[in-house]
């Protein structure tokens, strides 16, 4: 069983790759099918991996190749690679099950194929840099999920996709350099691109005082490049044109798992890189949380003066960002439960808003202007009701998964002195009360009933839509009722990480 189960990591990065390629040979509608299977099949190997380290308790390596480490590729699965995988996979095949029909109208038919083939990179990034124990793999793997993620964005020729697209790349090239740059420091400093053998080096150099200062630069860099790329603020400014122009499936893709795939690789670094003492004695933690702090209060204020849909749930995404950045400033164990149990919430909470959101545009006249959305709920009954779920989990609404989140915030802050109490709590308020202001005002426009302006709006079902907001709304609830099995079990994938 364990012989079986060890192979599933690479299996699954493999699998991916090689339906980006059959993908792109295929008819456009056996390509659909064929990425939703793979996505599906990949999810359920996660899943295996997931029930088996949570079950034994242990974890596992893969060395790729015949050599063994540290001169190997590697591959590491415990608790929480396999938790993060599963939770990428999740989401993915629910995005793109649940914006199939967008897919079709979006996106001309000669290029759907080549859009299952990206979806398929996209899937072997995230899962590959949720399993990598090996830093140049990552960085690899980092540049795969970056011109994919564009590649998503600009096959829609419509609006300004081409230049937010421009506006994507820059900005994650910018953060791929700085982290290329912190790689190259790590390995000079201690000749190892495996995680665990980088931090043995690191220890040494840190309890011996030597390379303080490279040291410090190379925590920053890394830090920087990973913030840049998922959006930190003041670095969020491609969000509203990226997410508002693309199609609903790529929107949900970009909000909900792809910057997440940056931070959890982050994560990993502080743990099982720089080491979690060492990263604390840098200034680096510190700036994250401040700019995580603004993040937050910024996001929130850009999000209540948007007028329309699509740049709210943009401008949403960066102050929840801020949230997981306020976590891992935090630090601590509290900290960085916090911050990935947020990662989790936000993953399966923007897509639902992004796919929901566009069912009630596309019957207000494919507007998204709130002037024009007023009674969509009530001519999209379905889609209304997917969006006030995800809303009021956004506002910390009790038994969804956004509460949950600001009470492990308010927890973490707690440890960590009354300045960070203060600061934090008070930024949680504020926040929270920027959410209501404009999710539930937001809720109460779309149900407000209006003139027959639209006229008849022509009913279509889809069932794909259904599948996917019911289980987006099954995990919202989830978290909401059961945060206790699921914050274990962060931290038993934490203590694999120490």
């Amino acid at each position: 069983m364990m012989d079986f189960v060890c192979n599933l990591p690479f299996l699954s990065v493999v699998v991916f790759l090689f339906a980006a390629v059959v993908s792109a040979v295929l008819p456009p509608r056996a390509s659909r099918a064929f990425t939703t299977v793979v996505e599906s099949l990949v999810l359920a190997f996660s899943v295996a991996v997931l029930i088996y380290t949570a079950g034994t308790g242990t974890f596992f390596r893969y060395n790729m190749g015949h050599f063994d480490a540290p001169w190997s590729n590697q591959l590491r699965a415990g608790v929480l690679e396999a938790l993060a995988a599963t939770v990428f996979s999740l989401v993915l095949l629910l995005s793109h099950v649940g914006g199939m029909r967008y897919v079709r109208v979006d996106i001309e038919p000669k290029k759907q194929n080549l859009y299952c083939t990206l979806l398929n990179l996209v899937g072997a990034a995230l899962t590959a840099l949720s399993y990598t124990n090996d830093l140049f793999t990552g960085y690899v793997f980092l540049e795969i999920l970056t011109l994919s993620s564009c590649g998503i964005l600009v096959i829609r020729r419509a609006g300004r996709t081409t230049l937010a697209a421009a506006r994507y790349m820059v900005l994650n090239l910018l953060g791929s350099g700085l982290f290329l740059l912190g790689v190259c420091l790590f390995y000079g400093t201690t000749g190892h691109l495996l995680m665990e053998y980088i931090k043995e080096g690191v220890a040494t150099l840190d309890a011996t005082g030597e390379y303080a200062v490279p040291l410090t630069v190379t925590i920053g860099l890394v830090s920087a490049g990973l913030a840049i790329k998922a959006g930190l603020f003041p670095f969020h400014t491609w969000m509203p044109d990226t997410y508002g122009t693309a199609t609903p499936t790529s929107s949900a893709v970009l909000s909900g798992i792809i910057s997440k795939g940056y931070i959890f690789l982050l994560i990993k670094i502080m743990y099982r890189v720089a080491g979690v003492d060492t990263a604390a004695m840098t200034a680096a933690r510190h700036i994250l949380y401040i700019f995580g702090i603004l993040g937050i209060i910024m996001g929130s204020v850009w999000a209540m003066q948007s007028s329309y849909l699509n740049r709210m749930i943009a401008y949403s995404s960066a102050a929840q960002i801020g949230y997981i950045f306020v976590g891992i400033g935090l630090g601590g164990e509290a900290g960085f439960v916090a911050a990935m149990f947020q990662l989790m919430a936000h993953a399966l909470t923007k897509p639902l808003l992004f796919l929901s959101g566009a069912r009630l545009t596309e019957a207000s006249g494919d507007s998204p202007a709130f002037s024009d959305l007023q009674g969509a709920a009530h001519r999209r009954r379905g889609a209304g009701a997917a969006f006030t779920v995800g809303a009021l989990s956004m506002v910390g609404i009790p038994s969804l998964a956004g509460f949950c989140v600001k009470l492990n915030f308010a927890a973490a802050a707690v440890q960590h002195g009354v300045a960070a109490d203060i600061i934090t709590l008070g930024t949680l308020a504020v926040s929270t009360l920027l959410n209501a202001l404009y999710f539930i005002r937001t809720v109460i426009r779309i149900y407000t009933p209006s003139e027959a302006k639209w006229g008849v709006v022509p009913v279509r079902r889809d069932v794909g839509l259904f599948v996917s907001a019911a289980g987006f709304i099954a995990g919202i609830v989830f978290l909401g009722f059961f945060p206790g099995p699921v914050t274990s079990l962060i931290s038993r994938g934490l203590s694999m990480f120490g």
